[in-house]
């Protein structure tokens, strides 16, 4: 499949900043089941870029803006060619061991009530099969909400409710597979069904199973992420693979308007 990607994302100061300091990952890199066509990022005012890693090894691109600058337009566009692969990973360069994704966090913490939920979704499956099984129940036990979400909001918080984010149920799902003994991590990335005019990128989990690697798994959805989605960047929780990152210096709030059309290229 060919997916044809457009992010927007516009920062509104209230009042004039001096400089601006962003880290963005929003970058897609090839493996064995993702080709990048074309990518490119652009910024509406003078600024420096420069391509760098951060500490799970994600493409990111380091912007520099100047002031003062009361607005500031990231503009990604390109074009990412997908295979179907059962959820499996292939061809992904690895950084550390599979054992570290097995840490909490702070917003995904141990939690006794997602603890029990796994426990009880998983049954007497394998590690694979419960992993499948947690995936599916976390899809039927929440109502999927579009909205952007909530800053900060934990896996427990997100639990307490009936309806969640796309972010809300990987990182449910983290803290039910590293229950479970699976390493897992977090994914951001696009997705094609369901993806035009969304306020943020999309969400899901990838947990470590012995003889197979890195499965990937997506709540939203029920299933294995598949050729309509495409990886951008992993990390301990959605904070680490966080869009974009960084620091202002400059007085007042600010605002932010993202939109995002994925849709299959002709």
């Amino acid at each position: 499949m060919r997916l044809s990607i457009d992010h927007r994302t516009l920062y509104r100061f209230s009042e004039p900043q001096s400089r601006l300091v962003q880290m963005l990952r929003m970058t897609p890199e090839n493996h064995h089941d993702q080709t990048v066509a074309t990518w490119r990022i652009d910024v509406d005012c003078d600024a420096r870029m420069r391509d760098a890693r951060d500490g799970f090894g994600n493409a990111t691109t380091m912007l520099y803006v100047d002031g003062p600058v009361d607005a500031v337009e990231i503009t990604v566009t390109g074009e990412v060619l997908t295979s179907h692969s059962n959820g499996v990973l292939h061809g992904v360069t690895e950084i550390f061991p599979a054992a570290l994704f097995l840490r909490s966090t702070a917003v995904t913490p141990v939690d006794a009530g997602i603890a029990a939920f796994a426990d009880d979704a998983a049954g007497a499956e394998g590690a694979l099969g419960s992993l499948h099984r947690i995936n599916e129940a976390l899809h039927a036990r929440f109502t999927l909400d579009p909205a952007r979400p909530q800053p900060g909001r934990t896996a427990a918080a997100a639990f307490s409710h009936d309806s969640a984010t796309a972010r809300d149920l990987a990182q449910m799902f983290l803290v039910a597979a590293r229950h479970r003994g699976s390493p897992a991590r977090y994914v951001s990335g696009y997705r094609l069904a369901g993806q035009e005019g969304l306020s943020a990128p999309h969400g899901w989990a990838e947990a470590y199973v012995d003889t197979i690697g890195w499965v990937a798994f997506d709540p939203s959805t029920g299933r294995c992420p598949e050729e309509d989605h495409v990886r951008v960047a992993v990390a301990l929780d959605s904070v680490g693979a966080a869009a974009v990152a960084g620091s202002r210096l400059g007085e007042g709030s600010e605002r932010l308007d993202v939109d995002i059309t994925v849709s299959e290229a002709q």
